[in-house]
Order: structure tokens, then sequence, then C-alpha cells
């Protein structure tokens, strides 16, 4: 803690984590819950596209990579609701197509520098004062979206169907909850790079269901899940000169894991 007070990048670089964090920790407990992991994960591989583009016009990669997020999420969530047969073919289609873009954009930069690799597998400790503003930002959208809709992405999420009778608007909240993950995505990339976000969005929420049944202690439990590894993972990766997004990834890997297997030592003794 002395080091990180002393040293201004690896402050920014703990503020950053927290701050993506909260956004992991408050959606990651509904994509967990209305299992579209994979979904998220077409999300985030789409988003190179987006970055690559922006990149190749001289643009801030985040701008792109906004942008490329919602416009998956769109497309996914519209084909899901028309069309559920089809779904996992066009979030195949968009993680493919999005990464492959990217990657034609980045090839066609002139001089482009190792900045968007950093993008593509995490740097937390280059992250910027302004990246730091950009992600507070998106925070507040997804905290106020969230606290307002919370009713009805709990409907969604749990039982759509019953939702549906009951008059609730579920393919438009359904929609709404995928532009919220797309923008979560996009708060953790600069934490952990566009390849390893799902882990960080999914797992501390994974590990919360397996403790406890309300989602608000599932939240609230993800969100101190993700700080904890994040704080860890940061400080591993400083102490030992390692890539940070994979330290904390890892780390948080391994603790899903372990967390697996105390859970069913309990059920067997409970049993």
């Amino acid at each position: 803690m002395i080091e990180i007070m002393q040293q201004p990048f690896l402050l920014r670089a703990l503020l950053g984590s927290v701050l993506a964090c909260i956004a992991c920790g408050i959606i990651g407990p509904f994509v967990v819950a209305r299992r579209i992991g994979y979904i998220s994960g077409g999300i985030a591989h789409a988003v190179l596209g987006g970055m690559g583009i922006a990149y190749f016009m001289q643009k801030s990669p985040l701008v792109g990579a906004l942008a490329a997020a919602l416009i998956s999420a769109l497309i996914i969530g519209y084909v899901s609701i028309k069309s559920k047969q089809n779904e996992d073919v066009i979030i195949s289609a968009l993680w493919a197509s999005g990464m492959a873009l990217g990657i034609l954009f980045i090839s066609k930069t002139p001089g482009y520098s190792t900045d968007l690799m950093s993008y593509l597998f995490g740097n937390v400790l280059l992250i910027a004062s302004k990246h730091i503003y950009f992600i507070a930002l998106l925070d507040g959208i997804i905290l106020m979206v969230v606290f307002t809709f919370y009713k009805q992405f709990v409907a969604v999420c749990f039982d759509e169907e019953f939702a549906y009778m009951r008059g609730v608007f579920s393919s438009g909240y359904y929609m709404l909850l995928l532009c919220i993950v797309a923008l979560t995505v996009v708060t953790l990339i600069q934490i952990v790079g566009l390849i390893l976000v799902i882990a960080l969005l999914i797992l501390p929420a994974a590990i919360g269901f397996l403790a406890f049944r309300s989602l608000y202690k599932i939240i609230m439990s993800a969100i101190f899940l993700g700080v904890v590894f994040s704080f860890f993972g940061l400080f591993i990766s400083y102490e030992y000169n390692l890539p940070t997004g994979p330290s904390i990834i890892l780390l948080t890997a391994l603790s899903f894991i372990l967390s697996l297997v105390l859970k069913r030592v309990g059920q067997k003794i409970t049993s």
C-alpha cells in the first residue's frame, strides 16, 4: 500500500481496477443468471474491429470499442429474439469477423505501436487518467440504468416467460441488458484486455452464486471479490514482473476452482 501511494501509476492502476470491478460486479451476476457468457464473449471479441478502425483513423481505440460493442450487442440481441436457433451462428460470425477486421486495420495503420496490443491483453499499469475518467463515466451510466431497471432485469434473467405474462417488455429489457454488458466489456478492456475480459466478468459472480442465494448479496460479493483479485493480481504482477491481466485472471480462476471444491466438500459433509 505504501508503494501504491508513492507511485502514481500504481495508484491509477488500482483506481481503474476498482472502478472496472464495480461494473463487472454489478453486471456479472445477470450474465451468469441469464447464461449469456458466450454472447458476452462474442461482444468482447467483436470489439477489436471497432478498435482497429478507430486506431486506423487516429481516434481513441476506446471510442471505437464502445461503438463496436453496442452495435454487436444490438445485432446479437435482435437475432437472439427473432431467431434463437441461429444465435450461436451470428455470435461466431461477429466474433471471427470482428477480430479479423481489427487485425486488418491494425496491419494497415502506419507505424502502429504496441499501444493497441495493451487493449488486447491488458496493461493496467499503463492506464492514463483520461481512461479512468472514461471508465468512471461508463460506471455511472451502468449504475443508473441497473438501479432504474433492476426489477425488470431480474425478471428477464430469472423468469422471462413469467415477466412477459405480467406485461414486462422482456425483449426490450433483454436488448438493454446486452447493451449494458457491452459497456461493461469496454470498462474491463483496459484492465485485463478483451481476450480475458469474460473471465473477470463471470468468475467473481459465479463464486457469489456458490455462496449466496440473494442477488443483492451476489452482486456485492462479486464487486468485493473483483477488487480483491485485482489488488492481489496487481501486487503479484508488480512484485514478480508478470503481465497484470493474466495474473488477475489466473488468481480469479484458481479462486473459483477452490470455491467449487469447497462447495462439493461441504455438500458431502452435510449429506
